[in-house]
Formats: structure tokens, C-alpha cells, sequence
């Protein structure tokens, strides 16, 4: 097939997208950031190493998520990545309904940006916000890492495959 014929194929429908994408198994991460006083956070599996000079990641957050605004105007955030045990703070996260609780549970500390970081989560990187790419429903978050919290044993991480949050022990 060539090139040209590649390119006049009718995209898959959202239906079919989501399906696929199920089963994708990707790690768990809570992206946090502060602003005007306010903590904000929500669940993330779209996120990835960029590059490792300067450490850096991509994260890719909804347009539509209630923290989306808040860590684009902070200009920093923490992305958290969750281990098995989190899964009452992914559900506080997750819904909207909690949107209340969220921060109420787990030890909260900051690292250099000032973006709430989870003490027990697998690993936490607190990133600077460099470069934002917008593309169709999501922003694209290109960030420098400027700080690292790695808490404890690298043990039983949370998981999201199928629709729903795992553990792979």
C-alpha cells in the first residue's frame, strides 16, 4: 500500500478507537499543581519520558479535566505514580462527584514547585512546564523535571487496563 493510499483511509470511529485502547495497559499516575491557594489533581495513564537531557516528560491532559486550566496558569505540576494501595485516591480522583475529598486523604508534602506530591506513591517527579501543544480535545504538557521524590521499595504499581484500575501482583 502506498503512502498516498494510506492517506485517503477513512479514520476508525470513536467507538472502535476506545475499544483498542483498552487494552493498552498503562501505568497510573495523579497529576497535581497548585494554584491561587487551591490544590488541584486528576488521573492520568498518558503519561511518558521525553527525554532524559534535560529529564524531562509528556503528559496528556483533557481540555475539558476541572485541573487542566489551573496547571497550565501555575505553570508547574507533580505527576505522582500510584502504586496498588491507591485505589481509593484514583476513585476520589476519577469522579467528579468527589471532587470534595480529594486531598483529604494520603500525606501531602511539596518538593521545588510548590505542586502537591503524594509521600507513598511509587515515584514523583516535579516538573516545570515548558511547552504546550494543543491537539484536538487535549493539551499536550512538555515538561522539565526539576525535582524527584523516590519513596521506598519499587514494588507493585497501579495499573489501568480494560476500563478499570489493576495491580500486577
Amino acid at each position: 500500500m502506498s503512502v498516498t493510499s494510506l492517506a485517503r483511509q477513512e479514520s476508525i470511529s470513536l467507538d472502535e478507537f476506545r475499544h483498542g485502547m483498552r487494552r493498552l495497559t498503562a501505568g497510573v499516575s495523579l497529576v497535581t499543581t497548585s494554584s491561587s491557594g487551591e490544590k488541584f489533581g486528576l488521573i492520568a495513564t498518558s503519561v511518558s519520558s521525553l527525554a532524559a537531557e534535560p529529564p524531562s516528560l509528556l503528559v496528556c491532559v483533557n481540555r475539558s479535566a476541572s485541573s487542566h486550566d489551573a496547571i497550565l496558569q501555575a505553570g508547574y505540576f507533580a505527576v505522582n505514580v500510584l502504586r496498588e494501595q491507591h485505589d481509593d485516591l484514583c476513585a476520589q480522583f476519577s469522579s467528579p462527584t468527589r471532587r470534595a475529598e480529594r486531598f483529604q486523604s494520603g500525606e501531602w508534602q511539596t518538593l521545588n514547585t510548590g505542586a502537591p506530591v503524594l509521600a507513598d506513591a511509587l515515584v514523583s517527579f516535579d516538573c516545570q512546564l515548558e511547552k504546550t501543544v494543543e491537539w484536538n480535545t487535549h493539551s499536550v504538557l512538555l515538561a522539565r523535571i526539576v525535582g524527584i521524590a523516590l519513596p521506598g521499595e519499587a514494588t507493585a504499581p497501579m495499573v489501568y487496563f480494560n476500563s478499570g484500575f489493576h495491580s500486577l501482583g
